[in-house]
């Protein structure tokens, strides 16, 4: 009886460390350096720098998953964004340890539009920021959005953990 107990804990053990792997691959993240010249003349991080770490981990996050910037360059095809908005919670120092993570709000289904959200918090777990940007897919040799979506783009989309109120466009 006693192995049978043990044997369901060790179970239940292996269980609670998968689900947690999963909780943890469920996003994309990475710890940010903030640099001095990510300031502003009030010694904490000035707005625009904020744009550039979100652009910076999609740019990553989409070569990561084999959409480089030859890849796009090879099919005539880019990311436009329509509208980008920062919402500032809690001021980013210097000496800060920032961790942005990234996920996706809202997409079509064919992937053709999209929502990503990105969201930095501090090292004490604290919400500094939210990133929220609504794009497409663009044909660089037309100059219109491309239709229909790559192929590869709509796979590594469909790769990208989704969060929790995600909505299907």
């Amino acid at each position: 009886m006693e192995i049978l107990f043990a044997k369901e804990i060790l179970f239940e053990l292996i269980i609670c460390i998968f689900v947690k792997k999963l909780q943890y691959m469920s996003t994309f993240t990475k710890e940010l350096s903030i640099r001095w010249s990510d300031l502003d003349p009030n010694f904490h991080m000035r707005h625009s720098a904020y744009y550039d770490f979100g652009a910076q981990h999609r740019i990553e996050i989409l070569a990561q998953q084999g959409l480089t910037m030859k890849v796009m360059q090879e099919q005539h095809f880019g990311p436009i964004a329509f509208r980008e908005e920062c919402v500032f919670r809690k001021e980013i120092h210097l000496n800060d340890t920032i961790t942005i993570s990234t996920k996706i709000g809202k997409m079509k289904a064919d992937a053709s539009r999209w929502t990503i959200v990105h969201e930095l918090h501090n090292q004490d777990g604290l919400l500094c920021a939210k990133i929220t940007i609504d794009g497409a897919w663009m044909d660089t040799k037309l100059r219109k959005l491309a239709t229909p979506t790559p192929a590869i783009a709509l796979d590594v989309m469909n790769s990208i953990p989704k969060t929790d109120d995600f909505i299907l466009l």
